[in-house]
């Protein structure tokens, strides 16, 4: 092969070389200027994010708690829903506050004052409460008044007037509880008679319109407050407690029983018997001696389930059967009383728990009969109980209630004063400072509330706790100081206290004196024409031509 021709072959395959070799350059070339690129995005995001994650870490944790409004709202419900005490209450929030950076907790005095103008708030609101409208009888407000009093240390007794929705039974599941009751007013007076509530209740009427009806114990107070207050031309129906009707029934046909005091004598013997020993746990359970009837039937059933673990037959010298019978003292001779009581009380208080939670109608007394079938015809306290549901049914068809339930249960106000004579008043139960608390122990705590909470000054709720006498403030003045007791004079001429719904200062207040007047000088020509007119249609047009 001549020269020419292998420089031509060697060129051809230079050339091959050369192509390949750039192909592969230009390929690495574009790949490594696409890597940079990622690579620099990459970099780019990372130090985005690492900033990102610094500022994070630099923001100050988000607080469940923004406003005061909320810390309020949190310790007013640690004291209502919770029932706490005070000094818990601040405990709690001080707890919480390390790990929610609040600061500093609320001080006892702090949440003391909270629960006071919470109570200023409700009853200063409860003018504007609505109740259902009752076309049958326009002049009332829709709410079922449930009334009562309740003694605390010293001379003052207080009054509470609760709120509870005639329709209820309709609207609920179930008795009332504090929680669907509204406290409207509340007083304290050394003591309280027939005319005394009836004029305070004529207050209370004059800011929160005529109630459907009262509700209450068997008092003969409450009963002639009502029987006065329809004598001035404010006439409501008044429906008796069903627990203490069934109380006075059984007490009225077994306090004279020749088995009762040896029975209760016998109980009392066997407490001190069975207490300090092996058998403690069978001790019988307290009944208070103050209304006794109304939790008799516990003692009642354990004295019965006692005597089951008693059979015939000896037993053994040292065990705890013999123990047991030696403890018992005369409960087995009282067999006939406790037979007799039981089957009296467990059937009434079958028909008092269908009833509560019902209310009372035709459907939930036919539910009652087969239950009243065990009781003799002619015993007084089937009688008594027949006739009290008699009454009653007639008073629901009356009132328009005979097919949704009637509230017969006036449980709520007793929940109330129990809780609130436990709850946040210390060692010393001073009326006033029972009664000051109390509103706020009743209805839903709301949001509402709480700004007015917020919205009270301290001169206007010191207005209100200066000028109460306090049974605190006098032992502490008068045991450190021999020789004051003169004193007590001057503190017993305080005004005790007095929640109305409507202004702050209803005597200073022009316009709640005119519709006090014009109330009564209106009502008494209405109510007179009610009674006359059937037709709900008159007594509106009626209404209308007046005022």
């Amino acid at each position: 092969m001549s020269s020419k021709s292998r420089l031509r072959q060697s060129r051809r395959q230079w050339k091959q070389k050369a192509i390949t070799r750039g192909n592969s350059e230009r390929y690495q070339r574009k790949e490594i200027l696409r890597i940079k690129k990622e690579r620099e995005h990459y970099k780019k995001q990372a130090r985005e994010a690492k900033n990102q994650l610094v500022k994070e870490r630099q923001k100050k944790p988000l607080r469940p708690v923004q406003h005061k409004a909320d810390l309020v709202f949190i310790a007013l419900q640690l004291f209502v829903v919770a029932r706490i005490g005070f000094r818990a209450v601040s405990r709690v929030l001080d707890v919480l506050g390390k790990h929610w950076g609040w600061g500093k907790a609320p001080c006892t005095q702090s949440i003391i004052n909270w629960v006071i103008r919470l109570s200023m708030t409700k009853i200063h609101n409860a003018s504007q409460w609505a109740g259902p409208r009752i076309d049958h009888n326009p002049c009332c407000n829709g709410f079922i008044w449930m009334i009562d009093t309740s003694i605390g240390l010293g001379s003052g007794k207080i009054l509470v007037v609760l709120a509870l929705d005639a329709q209820h039974h309709g609207l609920n599941e179930g008795a009332p509880t504090l929680g669907q009751v509204k406290c409207i007013a509340v007083s304290v007076a050394s003591s309280w008679t027939g005319e005394a509530i009836a004029d305070f209740l004529q207050k209370v009427i004059a800011s929160s319109a005529r109630p459907l009806a009262y509700l209450k114990d068997g008092g003969t107070d409450l009963a002639k407050a009502s029987r006065v207050l329809s004598e001035r031309g404010y006439p409501s129906a008044c429906i008796d407690d069903l627990s203490h009707t069934i109380a006075n029934l059984l007490k009225h046909e077994y306090q004279d029983h020749p088995l009762f005091t040896p029975f209760i004598s016998a109980c009392g013997q066997a407490s001190k018997k069975l207490k300090q020993t092996v058998l403690a746990c069978l001790a019988p359970p307290k009944v208070s001696t103050k209304a006794r009837f109304m939790n008799l039937h516990r003692l009642v059933k354990w004295a019965d389930s006692l005597l089951k673990h008693c059979p015939k037959g000896r037993a053994s010298e040292g065990s705890l059967l013999a123990g047991l019978r030696e403890s018992l003292d005369h409960i087995p001779q009282c067999k006939a009383f406790i037979g007799r009581f039981l089957r009296d009380a467990t059937s009434l208080l079958a028909c008092q728990k269908i009833l509560k939670n019902n209310g009372l109608s035709q459907t939930s007394y036919r539910e009652c009969q087969p239950l009243l079938e065990t009781i003799p015809s002619r015993c007084a306290v089937r009688i008594g109980f027949t006739t009290w549901a008699e009454q009653h049914l007639k008073m629901a068809a009356d009132l328009g209630f005979d097919k949704v339930g009637l509230p017969i249960s006036s449980d709520a106000i007793e929940s109330l004063f129990g809780v609130s004579k436990q709850h946040g008043t210390g060692e010393i139960k001073d009326a006033n400072r029972i009664a000051l608390r109390i509103p706020a122990m009743c209805g839903e705590l709301t949001r509402e509330e709480i700004q007015g909470v917020l919205s009270i000054r301290v001169k206007e709720q010191q207005k209100i706790v200066d000028s109460l006498p306090s049974l605190t403030q006098q032992r502490r003045q008068i045991l450190s100081n021999p020789g004051s007791l003169d004193t007590l004079e001057s503190d017993e001429q305080k005004r005790n206290l007095a929640l109305i719904p409507g202004t702050k200062n209803r005597s200073k207040n022009p316009i709640s004196s005119c519709i006090t007047r014009g109330y009564e000088k209106i009502m008494a020509p209405l109510n007179a024409l009610e009674k006359q007119l059937n037709s709900p249609l008159q007594v509106e047009l009626v209404e209308a031509a007046m005022g």
